[in-house]
């Protein structure tokens, strides 16, 4: 055995009695320093804190935040009947009139020149039919030769409506009450049956129309409320549904709904952008809490509550209508309930807790 092969036995034979030796001791300082004494002391406890509600019960209006856009109550463009030379305007841009005021004339001096005519013609076959009528009474004419007269007096009769309704096509009136656009044509101008006079719209009351999705559309009424604002009209101005579509848009899967409101100062103009609270009903007595309380599971929902000696217990739950940032208990809680708000992801069956704020 060589001096090199020596010095490693050695050395061997040194590092196990010094491993015999040490390990002991050294286990030892192991179970017992610090790493063993950082958990909690033998039978102590944490308090978890956590804030709270009240459950009280309250009224829950069931609302829809939706879109909709402001449309007249009616409008029109107003076009002439028939085509001619405009001879007169009679209105201002922007004026409101009455139904059946005037607003534009046609030249008709060749319907008035048929008319002129045609009350001459009536005037001799009127004396003429008087004679006839008498001449029959004697029996100096036999019945057909008066019914010939009759018959030329009744057909003048109605050339002269027909014409007089000519007449009145060459006048474009007002269709109802409202207020009038910006004109299009001008005196001098010859126009026809397609051309745009002005726009005509009636803006007091207005509609509202919007659309809310099909889930809610059982839940859509005649008579209920939305409230509605517009960019220029901060402050909400209630409106009453008065009517919607009677089958769902299968393009967007909503039903359109048209609401009316009064618009006496004008605030509202026919194609605004507005917002709208629809409201779909009102529920007594709801419970309510808060939707960061609610911890969904496979079979629901549940909550935390504050049970007995301040510990967590677990309630099953039942919702009902959700709200942008609550939801509604149907069942599984009583008024007066202490329910977890925080800490909810901590709490465990049983935990401690401290509530450091109750709303």
């Amino acid at each position: 055995m060589n001096k090199q092969t020596k010095t490693l036995l050695i050395l061997a034979v040194v590092a196990i009695i010094a491993i015999i030796y040490f390990y002991p001791r050294w286990s030892s300082n192991t179970n017992s320093g610090p790493a063993a004494t950082a958990g909690p002391p033998s039978g102590g406890s944490s308090e978890l804190p956590v804030t709270v509600i009240t459950l009280k019960k309250e009224t829950l209006k069931n609302q829809l935040n939706v879109t909709g856009t402001i449309q007249p109550n009616e409008s029109v463009s107003l076009r002439p009947e028939v085509s001619g030379l405009v001879t007169k305007i009679s209105f201002k841009e922007g004026q409101y009139v009455l139904k059946g005021t005037p607003l534009l004339y046609l030249n008709d001096n060749d319907l008035q020149a048929q008319h002129q005519k045609l009350e001459f013609t009536q005037k001799l076959f009127e004396s003429q039919e008087n004679r006839q009528k008498q001449l029959l009474a004697r029996e100096a004419i036999s019945q057909v030769e008066y019914d010939i007269v009759l018959n030329q007096y009744n057909t003048t009769l109605s050339d002269l409506k027909l014409v007089e309704a000519q007449i009145q096509k060459t006048i474009v009136r007002a269709p109802f009450n409202g207020t009038l656009g910006l004109r299009q044509v001008s005196e001098g101008s010859v126009i026809g049956t397609g051309d745009e006079i002005a726009t005509f719209v009636n803006l007091d009351p207005i509609k509202i129309e919007f659309s809310i999705p099909e889930r809610y559309a059982n839940l859509a009424k005649v008579g209920a409320s939305i409230y509605f604002s517009s960019e220029s009209t901060l402050q909400e101005v209630e409106g009453k549904v008065y009517a919607f579509e009677p089958q769902i848009d299968a393009a967007t899967r909503t039903l359109k709904i048209r609401a009316q409101s009064s618009n006496k100062e004008g605030k509202f103009l026919p194609g605004m952008f507005v917002k709208i609270r629809f409201v779909l009903g009102e529920i007594n007595d709801a419970l309510m809490v808060p939707a960061e309380s609610l911890i969904p599971e496979l079979q629901g929902y549940k909550v935390f509550v504050v049970g007995k000696d301040q510990k967590a217990q677990e309630r099953v739950v039942e919702i009902g209508t959700r709200t942008e940032s609550q939801v509604q208990i149907t069942s599984g809680l009583e008024e007066g309930d202490l329910v977890l708000t925080s800490g909810i992801l901590q709490a465990r069956t049983g935990s401690l807790l401290k509530i450091t704020k109750t709303n």
